[in-house]
C-alpha cells in the first residue's frame, strides 16, 4: 500500500479567504481548489479550473494548508469528486484535526466522502444547462451537516427549485440554500419570492464577491 503522502492530486490553487457561501459564510477558510470538471454550467465563474493545475501529493497539500493557521478547509473545484484521490485527502485533513467541507456539483456519487466531512451538494437548475446531470440518488446518502444548494438564474429556475423542494421534501433532509447568479438575478427579487412562498430555504449571496468585487481568483 502506498503512503498517504505519495498520493497525488491535480490542484488548481490553494488560498486563504472568507467563506463566501454555505451556512459557514463569513468564516475564515482555506480553499483547496482541484482541477477538472465534468459539467459546463453556463454561469460558471471558475472555468480556469477546468484544466489549469499542477500535481501535489497529499502531504504537500496539508503542509501548505497548515501555513494559514485556519482549521476550516473546503475542497472545491471544478468538481472535486472527479479525482478519486480527493477521498484520501479529505480523510487526511480530518485526521489532522481540520473541519472539512466539500462542495460538489451533485452529478457524482457522494457516499464515499468520509464521515465527518460536511458536503455541500449542488442541485443543477434548468438555467445551468446541466439539469440532466443531477444524481438524485445522492439524496438517499445525505446526513446531518450536509447542505443542498440551488444556483438560480431566473424565475423559471426558482419555480423549478421550489417544485423540487416541495415534491421531494428536500428541506426535511438538510439546510437548503438559494443563490442568485451574479448579474443575472436580483437578490432582492429572489428574497421576495422566497418570502411570498414561505419557502424554508436560506437566501445566500456570494460574500467574497461583495468583499472583493471583480477579483476572480484567490477569494
Amino acid at each position: 500500500m502506498c503512503k498517504m503522502g505519495s498520493v497525488a492530486l491535480k490542484v488548481n490553487e490553494i488560498f486563504y479567504s472568507i467563506q463566501g457561501e454555505s451556512t459557514q459564510a463569513g468564516l475564515p477558510c482555506v480553499f483547496v481548489r482541484l482541477t477538472g470538471c465534468n459539467l459546463r454550467c453556463v454561469w460558471c465563474d471558475t472555468t480556469y479550473a477546468f484544466h489549469e493545475g499542477h500535481s501535489m501529493e497529499i502531504g504537500e497539500i496539508i503542509e501548505q494548508v497548515a501555513t494559514h493557521g485556519c482549521r476550516l478547509v473546503e475542497i472545491t473545484g471544478g468538481e472535486p469528486l472527479l479525482q478519486r484521490e480527493a477521498i484520501p485527502l479529505m480523510q487526511a485533513l480530518l485526521d489532522a484535526g481540520y473541519d472539512v467541507l466539500v462542495e460538489t456539483g451533485g452529478s457524482l456519487p457522494i457516499e464515499e466522502v468520509p464521515a465527518g466531512v460536511r458536503r455541500v451538494v449542488d442541485v443543477k437548475c434548468p438555467g445551468s444547462g446541466e439539469e440532466s446531470g443531477n444524481r438524485w440518488e445522492n439524496l438517499a446518502h445525505l446526513r446531518a451537516g450536509d447542505e443542498l444548494k440551488f444556483v438560480l438564474a431566473d424565475r423559471r429556475d426558482y419555480d423549478w427549485a421550489a417544485g423540487q423542494i416541495r415534491g421531494r421534501g428536500l428541506a426535511d433532509f438538510c439546510p437548503v440554500l438559494f443563490s442568485p447568479v451574479a448579474d443575472k438575478l436580483d437578490p432582492g427579487e429572489l428574497a421576495g419570492w422566497v418570502l411570498g412562498d414561505r419557502l424554508p430555504v436560506r437566501v445566500q449571496l456570494q460574500l467574497h464577491k461583495l468583499l472583493w468585487p471583480g477579483v476572480l481568483r484567490g477569494v
